[in-house]
């Protein structure tokens, strides 16, 4: 461990990341552990803050703990010390943990935080541990700027090579995305065969490419359905106990029933691309969206 610290992280200018993960990591769980505190009605944890009768949310908090620590990095970014920068990065973390920690309130714009629109926020805080993780990791996105060829090259060859290889990348990374695979891209970006992958296989059936691509072709559209519930169920699952049990009391039962209603909610056909306007071919038609609740 020392020696990784020493050659892997410190060696490369790493020590802020680090800091911030840790930081991060330190401020989810002991808000995880007050609210959760506070929802017990412990007698002898500090309840929640208000200002008369407002509720002050720990997002408030976050915010401006992420704005005066992100001021100090960007105040002290020219001299700045790697201690320094360690410490005003580890505050940027516990910040942004705060205010990940209720991004579905902002997501919402309402009070979701025990409901199921609640594990929003999990999502988005796992988003960010991955993301700070590879790159901690020394993984960056597009790993092949990294090649001393393509950095050092003054060739013109070369030079065309990195620019179509870029804009490749970023053509695969907008299929997949477009084909719901965000995890896919996400991580596609610092490991290229991820996005080939993603963007070979099957799109998922309510994704704007299953719109545009399989609205006329029924077969591929019941494949991708198929597939979905297939291979969603038991990622959802367990997605579910994981967030259930860092945001209240995990239960089995609750994880297998929230992932069918989940899968019956979500994994629906993408409507049909609307026809061409008659007089502007080239052109697609606007129309309000349609409430899936209501029969056609």
């Amino acid at each position: 461990m020392r020696r990784w610290l020493e050659d892997d992280v410190i060696a490369h200018g790493r020590l802020p990341l680090l800091c911030f993960l840790l930081g991060f990591i330190l401020g989810f769980v002991v808000i995880r552990i007050s609210v959760r505190l506070i929802r017990a009605n412990v007698r002898w944890w500090p309840g929640n803050i208000k200002a008369g009768d407002t509720h002050i949310h720990h997002m408030v908090f976050g915010v401006v703990t992420v704005l005066l620590s992100g001021i100090g990095l960007i105040a002290t970014a020219e001299d700045s010390t790697q201690v320094t920068s360690s410490v005003l990065a580890a505050v940027f973390g516990v910040g942004a943990a705060l205010v990940l920690d209720e991004f579905a309130l902002i997501f919402y714009l309402r009070d979701v935080y025990w409901e199921e629109q609640g594990r929003t926020s999990v999502d988005a805080v796992f988003v960010a541990l991955a993301v700070t993780g590879l790159l901690l990791l020394g993984v960056q996105p597009a790993t092949f700027l990294d090649y001393d060829d393509f950095r050092e090259s003054r060739g013109i060859g070369v030079r065309l090579a990195l620019l179509a290889t870029l804009v490749l990348n970023l053509l695969l990374a907008a299929v997949v995305i477009a084909k719901g695979k965000i995890w896919t891209g996400l991580f596609g970006m610092f490991f290229t065969p991820l996005l080939l992958i993603g963007a070979i296989r099957l799109s998922r059936p309510g994704a704007p490419w299953a719109r545009w691509r399989y609205g006329d072709r029924p077969r591929t559209m019941a494949r991708a359905l198929a597939r979905e519930r297939r291979y969603r169920r038991p990622v959802i699952r367990a997605k579910i106990f994981i967030q259930d049990l860092i945001a209240g009391k995990p239960d089995v039962q609750h994880a297998k029933s929230a992932a069918e209603a989940e899968l019956r909610r979500r994994v629906v056909a993408a409507p049909p691309a609307p026809p061409p306007h008659p007089h502007l071919p080239h052109l697609r038609r606007i129309e309000p969206p349609v409430d899936e609740h209501v029969d056609s």
